[in-house]
């Protein structure tokens, strides 16, 4: 019976654990993680890196990605591990990856951890920013075994953000005010990543003097900005009829007057499809 146990315990090492580790990298965290020389089998914890994992070429070795993945939309039709806050361990080693790949901004240390101890190596990137996305996008090409891909995409991106700035240069600043919610006010401040996109497309969020990333404030202090128009997330909840219906919004000009502009959820994701949503803002705001 010992000798029986010990077989089925040797066996689920050999499905579960990766194949052995050839390269240490250092990833975005600062943290040491060994990684396949070539690795082929991937689960991605957060769409942002999905999104970039594909605009590499590495779609094909993709095996599992995490809740509220949408683009590439091929990507859609992969298994999903759950959530990116809380992905399913059992999930993820049921479908054997010898790579995990993560973000330091979403995902949870101690999933993290749990997978270690499994010994399937875990890379984190933490795309802050437009540089942080290049920066990010290099990190995986290094894990990834692609660093002439990445080299290759941070250059293309770079000249489509140049173009952008080209095409706004010396316009007149559109002043922006973009509602997360609006009961209580959830807005974004000064180092939100969605605050950065607007500047580079040639607007400025009203609210970019605030510190925190995303902010809670008063309508007063809105009026107070006095934006000229609201920016919407074409796919959220919040409509301008639910803004101009709220009690006291319709002291904005902006509101009165529908001046709106609606931008795809792409600019949520730290990753290459955001240049799309970079190129579309800056259409709008001068077209």
């Amino acid at each position: 019976m010992t000798r029986y146990v010990f077989i089925v315990a040797l066996t689920f090492m050999s499905v579960v654990l990766p194949c052995s580790a050839t390269r240490t990298l250092t990833d975005d965290l600062g943290r040491t993680v060994h990684v396949p020389d070539h690795p082929h089998r991937l689960v991605c914890l957060i769409p942002n890196v999905t999104d970039t994992v594909y605009a590499l070429g590495a779609g094909s070795d993709v095996v599992g990605v995490s809740d509220y993945t949408k683009y590439p939309a091929e990507a859609r039709q992969k298994p999903s591990v759950g959530l990116p806050l809380s992905p399913s361990l059992e999930t993820i080693l049921s479908l054997h990856p010898d790579l995990v790949l993560g973000s330091g901004d979403l995902n949870l240390v101690q999933s993290v951890e749990q997978l270690e101890r499994y010994g399937i190596p875990i890379f984190m990137v933490k795309p802050r920013g437009i540089e942080g996305i290049y920066s990010s996008i290099v990190s995986l090409g290094k894990a990834l075994d692609r660093e002439s891909a990445a080299s290759q995409l941070v250059g293309h991106l770079r000249a489509r953000e140049q173009a952008v700035r080209q095409r706004v240069r010396d316009k007149p600043e559109v002043r922006i005010f973009m509602p997360v919610w609006y009961d209580p006010i959830i807005t974004i401040g000064k180092n939100a990543f969605i605050t950065e996109l607007i500047s580079i497309a040639g607007g400025k969020s009203v609210t970019d003097d605030i510190s925190q990333d995303w902010p809670q404030v008063s309508l007063e202090a809105i009026i107070a900005r006095a934006p000229e128009a609201i920016l919407l997330n074409q796919d959220s909840k919040i409509s301008i009829k639910d803004l101009s219906m709220h009690p006291g919004w319709d002291r904005l000009p902006a509101i009165r007057d529908h001046r709106v502009y609606y931008v795809s959820d792409e600019i949520e994701l730290p990753s290459p499809v955001v240049f799309d949503a970079l190129e579309e803002l800056a259409k709008q705001f001068h077209p």
